[in-house]
């Protein structure tokens, strides 16, 4: 193909696109990365809380812009520090090593005493993480390793409930 052929099928692509004949997988994509900008970063995120803790359950879930990863907690108040760098087994200070290109260290003031060593989610398939591993409990504090793609931007916050539990969400977006 020449150069000028190449230059009318673009110029052709782009009147489709403007005038909304564009493939619909196209025109989707488009728009479902125009919803997702976010203003979040990739700096720690630490709340200094400390209430008595037990994680009941460790869920992951896919969404358009962002992979989630929750933990259930039995209270509600939970301390956490979630950061960007080595993963390191609490106690021990071992190295945790993950799959992705970047690890995020899910430190949490609750125990993990129903969980084992190892990967706790499924993640195959998902945008950004890439494992979410269980690296024990020393103390009343709990490491969850989590693999990323990328350093990409992430969240972190608590959410009342069900009962008087709470959950603990950490969300991590596909793109910056």
């Amino acid at each position: 193909m020449g150069t000028r052929t190449l230059r009318r099928l673009a110029a052709a692509g782009a009147c489709a696109a403007v005038l909304g004949l564009a493939p619909a997988g196209v025109a989707l994509e488009t728009a479902e990365a125009a919803g997702c900008s976010v203003t979040w970063g990739s700096l720690p995120e630490v709340d200094r809380t400390f209430t008595p803790n037990d994680i009941e359950q460790v869920r992951t879930g896919r969404h358009a812009c962002f992979d989630r990863l929750v933990l259930d907690l039995d209270r509600r108040g939970v301390g956490y520090d979630v950061r960007y760098g080595t993963v390191h087994a609490p106690g021990s200070g071992s190295v945790v090593p993950l799959r992705g290109a970047a690890d995020i260290e899910v430190d949490v003031a609750a125990w993990g005493r129903s969980f084992r060593v190892g990967a706790l989610a499924d993640v195959s398939g998902y945008d950004t993480f890439r494992q979410v591993r269980f690296a024990g409990t020393f103390e009343g504090r709990t490491t969850i390793g989590l693999g990323v793609r990328a350093r990409l931007p992430m969240r972190v916050f608590e959410l009342d409930g069900p009962g008087t539990g709470s959950r603990l969400v950490i969300d991590v977006a596909h793109r910056w």
